[in-house]
């Protein structure tokens, strides 16, 4: 029977001590929403699973992008068709399993003269994606009029405004999302660590892949595990990971960039979600979300480090230019930028396309050692991504003499905090909860941001309050940070401040007032309960005030 597992970032050294020497069905090396939902479905399968990830959860591609579970309309341009009923589909099954971290966002595609979609294109393209995607009834497309168009969102450029089509994306939590998928894997008793690098691959005699040797980044001490397969999930690190296994051959990883801005809505006061074409023939979003409107994405070949991607002086006025074009009464510079954010999206290199063009589809590949790389693919499809996967590790175990595992059980299973009965009865369980939280003398708006937060967790947090609430009060923290953050820490595996800030609230993207308000409490607070050295508070809070430079101050030159 395997048992539930810890997510507590005090419980690390000894998680450490348990792994080191043992053997698993499967090793998992790659964090991010790929490596989630590997580690998730093979555990609902009955497999042993261990996840290391170098940096933090989601500290990749998985916490930078769009932040939509959409249904991928753009392939429909490209006749990508299976693609679109693929993720159509699978983007309402990630709805019904969390839909504390996903909602419906209705967005406008408007329509200008001469401009890259038809009236008759794009009334035909979004009916037969809503075919494909099989969207239901009451969110499929309508084509609006001009001046309907124009009631929806006054800011759009009226020349050449032939009208618009009018249709549902969703809208999410990218680095909550994945934090969920994880933290259901350990509840279901996969094991998972995060500031974890792979330092080698360890082989049996015959050249077969037989485990990996590991570094706590935090304590450096070195570690070894054995896995009957390990799957590579790294996203832009793949092609690192298949050069430690002398298997880079063949096909490759092509990154591209894509930049986000974020900008208060006193400045962009945009009422409703936009999908534009630019005039190069780029799709730009432009979502308004929590009193921000953010906009991207830019698409350009990156060769630089993907752990730091830099965000340039041309990314931002590509972006602000974007927006001019498209709402030429928004009146913005450079200094209106509030924060941004860049991440690498780990592509097929396709020889003669250009970055737009390159598939996202996911590739599968095993090298003779029996490594096997997931690469390519969008955060909408990573479930299915992860089945096929999962698919191919127990095929592989069970021709090797090994145990026979079952088929993907994760279509209807919840991920951590979407126990709420479905997306139908979240409305009532945010209700209920909200008022739970209120009869214990919580604040009713802070209550219900809670509950939509973190969904079935919530009660973990009203706990908290109630148990230790008033100790924020010596760090001078109050119960909207101080609550979240032992959250965090103790049921999260947030272990840095930018954990914190980042990826477990999102608040260095779109509150950077907040961030930068409760930022030296929230670092003391750690540095107590997570027994840093002087030297580690330095540097984590060094590491912070990198990443707001990079989010405040985005644009620099090549």
């Amino acid at each position: 029977m395997i048992q539930k597992q810890s997510c507590s970032s005090l419980e690390r050294i000894q998680k450490f001590e348990e792994m080191n020497g043992q053997s698993y069905d499967l090793i998992v090396i790659g964090g991010g929403i790929t490596g989630a939902g590997i580690a998730l479905d093979a555990v609902t399968r009955g497999m042993r699973i261990l996840l290391v990830e170098m940096q933090d959860f989601a500290a990749g591609t998985s916490s930078r992008s769009t932040k939509l579970v959409h249904g991928g309309l753009r392939y429909l341009k490209q006749f990508e068709v299976s693609m679109v009923a693929e993720v159509g589909k699978e983007r309402a099954v990630v709805y019904e399993n969390g839909p504390h971290v996903t909602t419906p966002e209705w967005m406008l595609l408007p329509i200008y003269q001469g401009g890259g979609f038809g009236k008759l294109s794009t009334s035909v393209g979004l009916k037969v994606y809503d075919f494909l995607a099989g969207v239901k009834r009451g969110e499929r497309r309508s084509m609006l009029s001009s001046a309907k168009t124009l009631q929806k969102e006054p800011l759009l450029k009226k020349e050449g405004l032939k009208g618009s089509g009018y249709y549902v994306e969703y809208r999410t939590d990218d680095a909550r999302l994945t934090l969920e998928v994880m933290k259901e894997a350990a509840a279901q008793g996969a094991e998972l660590i995060n500031y974890t690098r792979a330092e080698s691959l360890n082989y049996d005699p015959s050249g077969r892949i037989i485990g990996i040797t590991v570094k706590d980044l935090i304590h450096g001490n070195v570690y070894t595990a054995y896995g009957n397969k390990v799957v590579n999930a790294t996203g832009p690190w793949v092609d690192h990971i298949r050069e430690m296994d002398q298997s880079k051959k063949g096909k490759m990883l092509q990154l591209t960039k894509g930049v986000h801005l974020v900008i208060d809505q006193s400045k962009f006061p945009l009422s409703q979600a936009v999908y534009f074409d630019t005039p190069d023939g780029r799709m730009v979003f432009a979502i308004p979300r929590s009193g921000k409107t953010y906009v991207g994405t830019t698409d350009t070949v990156y060769k630089k480090d993907p752990t730091y991607p830099v965000i340039t002086v041309q990314d931002r006025d590509y972006i602000l230019q974007a927006i001019h074009d498209m709402f030429p009464d928004v009146q913005l510079s450079e200094s209106d930028v509030e924060s941004a954010w860049a991440g690498v999206r780990p592509l097929i290199l396709e020889e003669g396309k250009n970055p737009s063009e390159i598939s996202r589809k996911d590739e599968i590949w095993e090298s003779p050692s029996g490594l096997i790389t997931i690469a390519g693919g969008k955060l909408t499809g990573y479930r299915k991504m992860a089945a096929t996967v999962v698919d191919l590790v127990a095929k592989r175990i069970r021709e090797h003499g090994g145990e026979s595992f079952g088929i993907c059980q994760t279509k209807n299973h919840p991920i951590s905090g979407g126990h709420v009965g479905g997306s139908a009865n979240f409305p009532a369980y945010i209700r209920e909860q909200t008022e739970q939280g209120v009869s214990l003398g919580l604040d009713v708006t802070l209550s219900e941001n809670w509950v939509r937060t973190y969904g079935s967790n919530v009660e973990k947090l009203f706990q908290l309050a109630l148990d230790v609430g008033e100790e924020g009060k010596s760090y001078e923290l109050p119960l909207e940070v101080f609550i979240p953050l032992v959250y965090a820490v103790q049921f999260e595996m947030a272990l840095k401040p930018m954990d914190f800030f980042i990826r477990r609230t999102g608040s260095l993207l779109f509150n950077i007032g907040w961030t930068l308000k409760w930022k030296e409490s929230v670092i003391q607070y750690m540095a107590d309960t997570l027994n840093w050295t002087n030297e580690q508070q330095e540097v984590y809070a060094l590491e912070l005030e990198r990443e707001i430079m990079k989010a405040t101050s985005p644009a620099r030159s090549e």
